[in-house]
Formats: C-alpha cells, sequence, structure tokens
C-alpha cells in the first residue's frame, strides 16, 4: 500500500491499526506453520535415508538370490516360474492430515503370495526360487513404503516453500508497509491539527482586534 494513496483520515488510521493487528496474527500463525512443518519433514527426512539404505540392502539382497537361483534352477526355470504367477500387487491410495496438508497413505495387497499360489510346481523347482521370490517381495514391499515417504517428503518441502513465502510477504512487505502507512497518518492528522489550532488562534486574534 503506497503511502500517497492512503487518505489521512482517523477512520483510515482505524482501519490501518486493525489491518496491522490481523497481519501480525497472520504472520505468527504462519511462522508457527512453518516451523512445525519444517520439523516434520526432517523426521520424514530421517525415514527417507532409513528407506533409502534399506532399497540398497533389499535389492543387493534380491540380486544375490535370483543369481543363485538362476545357476542352480537354470534361467529358462527361474523365467517360468515368474511367468507363472497369477496374483500381482494391488495398490491402494488414501490420504492423510501432517500439519494441515493432505500427504498419501499407500496401502499394497498380495505382495506376498503362499508358495501353492505361485503357480509353479514345488517338485519342479529348488528352494532357492522361492528365496528369490521372497527377497525380491521384500524389495517390492520396501519401494512400497518409500514411495510413500519420499512423496510425504516432496509435498512438505513444496509446503514449506510456500510457508515461507507468505511469511516473507508479511514481515518485509505488507506489514512495513501498514506501518508506513500510519505512521504517515497520525503525522498528517498531527499537521493538520496544529494547522487548525493555529487558524483558531488566528480568527480569535482578529476578533479580539475588532472588538477594541
Amino acid at each position: 500500500m503506497p503511502v500517497r494513496e492512503v487518505k489521512p483520515t482517523r477512520s483510515e488510521l482505524l482501519e490501518i491499526k486493525k489491518k496491522i493487528k490481523f497481519s501480525k496474527s497472520g504472520h505468527k500463525i504462519l511462522k508457527m506453520k512453518r516451523d512445525g512443518l519444517i520439523l516434520e519433514f526432517f523426521k520424514i527426512l530421517e525415514q527417507a535415508k532409513s528407506i533409502r539404505e534399506k532399497i540398497d540392502r533389499d535389492y543387493r539382497n534380491a540380486m544375490q538370490k535370483i543369481a543363485i537361483s538362476k545357476a542352480v534352477d537354470g534361467q529358462i526355470a527361474v523365467q517360468s516360474s515368474a511367468f507363472a504367477l497369477k496374483l500381482h500387487p494391488e495398490i491402494t491410495l488414501r490420504s492423510k492430515n501432517v500439519m494441515g496438508l493432505v500427504v498419501p497413505q499407500i496401502e499394497a495387497n498380495s505382495i506376498r503370495t503362499p508358495m501353492d499360489k505361485r503357480g509353479y510346481g514345488v517338485i519342479g523347482t529348488s528352494v532357492y526360487i522361492d528365496e528369490a521370490a521372497k527377497g525380491f517381495e521384500n524389495l517390492v514391499e520396501t519401494l512400497i513404503e518409500a514411495a510413500e515417504i519420499e512423496t510425504t517428503m516432496k509435498k512438505l518441502l513444496d509446503e514449506i516453500e510456500k510457508t515461507k513465502r507468505r511469511v516473507n510477504a508479511l514481515e518485509f512487505k505488507v506489514i512495513p508497509e501498514y506501518e508506513a502507512a500510519e505512521t504517515f497518518i497520525k503525522m498528517r492528522l498531527e499537521e493538520m491539527e496544529r494547522e487548525n489550532t493555529f487558524r483558531l488562534k488566528r480568527v480569535k486574534q482578529k476578533a479580539q482586534a475588532n472588538k477594541v
């Protein structure tokens, strides 16, 4: 609000004071929200670090087990066992609230398949294929968990940036402009008061002079 656009009236001064009070209240609330979001972000960040390490472990474990199963049962047997699987993971997307922010909640079903539901014969395969299947089931579970954490982290980061911009706008632009307008109106009203006082004195002096 440029000072030159402000009307130096008492009603405008009252309105500016209300806006200053409202803006400072909003600024305080947004700062609390920003700080809360930052704390939540660092909690999620720790989870993200852990889940990335777990992805690496599960991936190496799954690849090691599939390599062993290929060496024992052969490439064709492993591929046949993989294609025999009829059940596939089902993903359900829900949402949850974190500090007023809606973030995704991912649930998965049918990731772990019982041995008798895998579609391949137990007699024609070794235990190494079962171990490889379990290894990749672990990896899929971890990847789904990571997807939820990474998405939540990104949404939190975006919300933190938005809230920071609002806090800065209020702190460095809106509130200073309102306070400058308040100062201008007060100074202008005082000046007008002095002018009125001076004018009244002149009138009184003229009236007294005319009586004499």
